[in-house]
Order: C-alpha cells, then structure tokens, then sequence
C-alpha cells in the first residue's frame, strides 16, 4: 500500500505521553472521530525536535497520521489551542490535568463518542476562564459518568424505588445513587447526603452549565458534594484517579498555616 493512502488527518487533544526507547514518545490522545488511541511520536525527546511543542499534554492539535501495523505514527502536527492559562496556574492545571485523566481512565480505546470529545474540550475552555474550577470538575464528572453509562440514581431511592423525601438522605456509591434513610441499612457503605447536596446534585444532572456557573455554594456544601461524586468515580473505576489526590495536596499546601520564626 502506497504511504499516501495510509495517511489520515485528526484533531485530537493529548491526554498523556510517555517515554519509549531513546528519542520517541507513545501519545494517548482523544479525537472526535476515532475516540482514543494510542499513537507514535518518533524523535520528540530530541532538543531539535520541530513536533515537540505540539504534543505536549492538554494541547488541542491537528494530527497527521500514518497507519501501523501496532501503532499509527505521527508525521505531522500543528497546534490549535495550547491553554496558556491553564499552565500559569497550579491550580487550573491540576484540574485539567484530571480532566484529561478521567477521559483516559472511562473511555476505552477506539471508542467514538463525538459529545465526550466535546466535553473534553469545553472542559478545558472552561477551566481557563472560570472563577470556580471545581464547580467546572464537578459538572464534567456528572455529564461523564452520564455519557459513559454509569449514570447515578437521584431521584428515587436506589433500594426501594420510592421517591426520595425533602429531607437528609444517603449516597450508596455502590448501589449506584441515592438511598432513603429507610433503606440506609441495607445497602453496603452509605454516607450521609444533605438536601442541599441532592439539590446540586441534580442541577448537575439535569442543567446547563450555565445555569450550573451561577449556582453559588458554601465551601462546606461544594466538600460534600465533591466527596459524592468522588466516592462514585472510584467505585465505578475501582481505582483512585491520580490527579485527584494531587489536586488534595495542593489543597493541603494552601492551607498549611505559616510558622514566624
């Protein structure tokens, strides 16, 4: 087969690079179309390297690409988006960076899903602009889990199917959403959920993220709600997602109080 008919052109966002051999890098990277692949960045660890400024993690970029026999190899590059303000600022990059995880760690390879890729990339916009990352995290964990299957169950009680009262109930991540406090001893691990925490629980569900950028929260209610949303992730992916707990140890470092000396 000629080398002009294995050649194909993708936008893609990099979610993540790792070394291989002495000069080359192996992208994993999410496009629209394809979904996520893995592909070979030849001569990118090398300092005369043209390509390297393009590939780097949460770069969107127009791909060039040459069919393998194990791999698809990158011949050519150029930037859309490279997010400056995402990397001026620790903690905007932390979430991004877990944005970027979180797609890596729900979509299985090959997998095309035109909205994820969508989500992805508002993410990232998002994260560069808004004043309340987290808030931008917590509506992209709940329309991910919603476009990859594993949706949580907010409006009627996960054990006994009723409607779940105005009042404080549980979350049983792994019964799959929220319980009734009827129902709390039957299920394995439930915590304890506010109304409050419901209520922005389904606006995260259910709304815009328009209307979700407006909604103003106490940082005792965005803790709760994030512990929730968390608690699930982890039972969904059966693993923790490592940008998170580096995203609690930047927490930690603000927080740290000053020693006078």
């Amino acid at each position: 087969m000629p080398l002009s008919a294995r050649l194909y052109k993708t936008e893609a966002i990099v979610l993540r690079q790792r070394r291989l051999a002495e000069a080359d890098r192996i992208l994993t990277i999410y496009t629209p179309t394809l979904g996520k692949i893995d592909a070979k960045a030849r001569g990118v660890r090398r300092t005369t390297s043209r390509m390297s400024g393009h590939l780097q993690p949460l770069t969107r970029c127009m791909l060039q690409l040459a069919q393998g026999h194990s791999m698809d190899v990158v011949t050519g590059c150029e930037t859309l988006e490279s997010f400056p303000a995402l990397h001026e600022d620790l903690e905007r990059l932390s979430r991004a960076m877990y944005a970027a995880e979180l797609i890596d760690r729900f979509m299985p390879e090959r997998a095309q899903s035109y909205p994820t890729y969508r989500l992805l990339l508002d993410t990232l916009r998002r994260l560069a602009e808004a004043e309340s990352p987290d808030m931008v995290m917590r509506f992209a964990e709940m329309k991910l889990l919603d476009q990859s299957g594993f949706r949580p169950e907010l409006e009627v009680c996960v054990g006994c199917g009723g409607q779940l009262a105005a009042e404080q109930n549980f979350f049983a991540p792994q019964s799959g959403g929220a319980v009734c406090r009827a129902c709390a001893t039957d299920v394995a691990g439930p915590r304890m959920m506010s109304l409050n925490a419901l209520k922005v629980l389904r606006l995260l569900q259910r709304g815009s993220y328009t209307e979700v950028a407006r909604l103003k929260v106490t940082e005792e209610l965005a803790v709760e709600t994030e512990r929730h949303l968390r608690s699930y992730i982890v039972c969904v992916l059966e693993r923790d997602v490592n940008a998170a707990a580096f995203i609690e140890k930047l927490r930690r470092e603000v927080h740290r109080p000053v020693v006078e000396v």
